[in-house]
């Protein structure tokens, strides 16, 4: 086949030249039918060029690109430059999907008891502060509920970068807690500078979660995943910058109405009229990053059932978020500061938005003691350094605490301040790899001075994996 398309090229190449200089060349009309019946032998063959005839035919080819020169400049004719068109690029591919996850085992020994319903993470809230209300020390703790599973679709839509994300993990909260069930993290769509759907709140800054192996984490910082719509309005030269609407949630404790009115008492429910204002600002770098974000809320509440609803009202909350992390050689430490009114929602554990308090009004006849709402003051700090020795071995060490300034009408349990700390040493054989020992100390103080504490140990074991693109599993 190469042989008849050689011989081809050379019959079509050859006959324009012998056309156009045989009344000028004599030797010229004596070659060209010699070549041109070596090509037509040579197509007709069923046999391979011999070496001769292979350098015979090399040999014809560079005499006639000799004579179709000349010819060319005898008639002024300049070639056409040969024109070379480099490969383009492989064009970036404009859509992405991602499955990934892992697989998690936490082995936790409890040196003494926390509710039974959340006994598969240590939160300072859920630690008694009555002994023996949960049974007796001591308790053994398999659990898988960290594990998750999440898909995510990246890429440019109309000249704009989006991403997509679904993710759920196993821990059971809210009427499921307690079971290891299904549980949504996220699940929402970005499109240039707009989000829409349930992730992080604008208010928390995910960059000061440790590298800690218990799931709830530090108990004074910021961290809640809630519905939102949210505009980035700035993102350039490390700078970041937005707001959002957030879904509303209020904790009411009714306190000791009950003393007043056990029925109002047990009525009276959260009334969520306005979305939450959140606001964020960020600059960062390699160096690390600083973040200051705040929060506007309407925290209301009214009673089932009564005429009118009331007794019902509203308290304004709000709250102030200083978060950084800092890279410091194999050190990087993470720190938040957070204070407001009515923003316990928003904490990792412990606290409530909304409590009677009561305030003494002169009347004619004496004093006369009237209860109100408040907005409940918060405090929270988180101080935690991770520490990189090796690309294997990591690890974490912080302290945190959530702290509330509990009004005068509060009942003496209710919660007062959550102490958190942990210390841990992990490995990381491989990239999708893990495994560690954590220790971890927490402590609940209610409003009365009455506290509980618990220790434990935690070992984990997990196994991470990724599909990495799906859409090139079909090239």
């Amino acid at each position: 086949m190469r042989k008849a398309v050689l011989a081809a090229s050379v019959a079509l190449v050859a006959t324009p030249a012998w056309a156009a200089d045989q009344t000028s060349q004599v030797s010229g009309q004596s070659q060209q039918p010699v070549l041109l019946a070596t090509a037509a032998a040579a197509a007709q063959s069923a046999q391979p060029l011999t070496e001769a005839e292979r350098q015979q035919a090399i040999q014809d080819l560079q005499d006639l690109r000799a004579r179709m020169t000349a010819l060319e400049q005898r008639l002024g004719i300049t070639p056409p430059p040969v024109q070379y068109t480099p490969e383009a690029p492989k064009r970036a591919k404009d859509h992405n999907l991602e499955l990934y996850g892992f697989v998690q085992l936490d082995a936790i020994q409890d040196f003494k008891r926390v509710n039974p319903n959340w006994d598969a993470t240590l939160r300072p809230s859920r630690i008694p502060t009555e002994e023996g209300i949960f049974g007796g020390n001591g308790q053994s703790i398999f659990s898988v509920r960290q594990s998750r599973l999440g898909a995510k679709a990246t890429g440019i839509l109309a000249g704009k970068p989006y991403e997509a994300k679904f993710e759920f993990d196993l821990y059971g909260t809210g009427v499921d807690e307690g079971q290891t069930t299904f549980r949504v993290r996220h699940m929402y769509a970005k499109w240039g500078q707009f989000l829409i759907g349930q992730t992080n709140t604008l208010f928390m800054d995910g960059d000061i979660f440790p590298n800690v192996v218990d799931y709830w984490g530090p108990t004074g910082m910021v961290f809640v995943r809630t519905p939102q719509i949210r505009w980035t309005f700035l993102d350039s030269g490390g700078w970041q910058a937005a707001v959002a609407l957030e879904h509303p949630s209020d904790d009411i404790d009714t306190g000791n109405l009950r003393l007043i009115d056990e029925d109002i008492a047990s009525s009276i429910q959260a009334n969520e009229e306005l979305p939450d204002l959140t606001a964020a600002v960020r600059y960062g770098g390699d160096w690390g990053h600083v973040r200051l974000a705040g929060i506007l809320r309407k925290v209301g509440f009214d009673t089932k059932g009564t005429e009118g609803n009331e007794p019902e009202g509203h308290e304004t909350g709000w709250g102030l978020n200083l978060t950084s992390a800092f890279k410091l050689g194999l050190a990087t430490p993470r720190l938040g500061i957070v204070y407001g009114r009515g923003i316990a929602t928003y904490l990792n554990d412990g606290g409530m938005d909304l409590a009677p308090s009561i305030n003494v009004v002169p009347q004619p006849g004496g004093l006369v003691l009237v209860p109100e709402a408040t907005a409940v003051k918060l405090l929270g700090v988180s101080a935690y350094v991770d520490l990189q020795w090796s690309k294997q071995l990591s690890s974490a060490i912080g302290y945190s605490f959530t702290k509330v300034d509990n009004t005068n009408f509060q009942d003496g349990s209710a919660f007062h301040k959550g102490e958190y700390a942990s210390a841990n040493l992990l490995y990381a054989p491989a990239d999708n790899v893990l495994a560690g020992l954590e220790l971890l100390w927490g402590k609940r103080t209610d409003n009365d001075g009455e506290d509980g504490s618990d220790t434990r140990a935690q070992m984990t074991f997990k196994w991470s994996f990724t599909s990495s693109n799906i859409w090139d599993w079909f090239e």
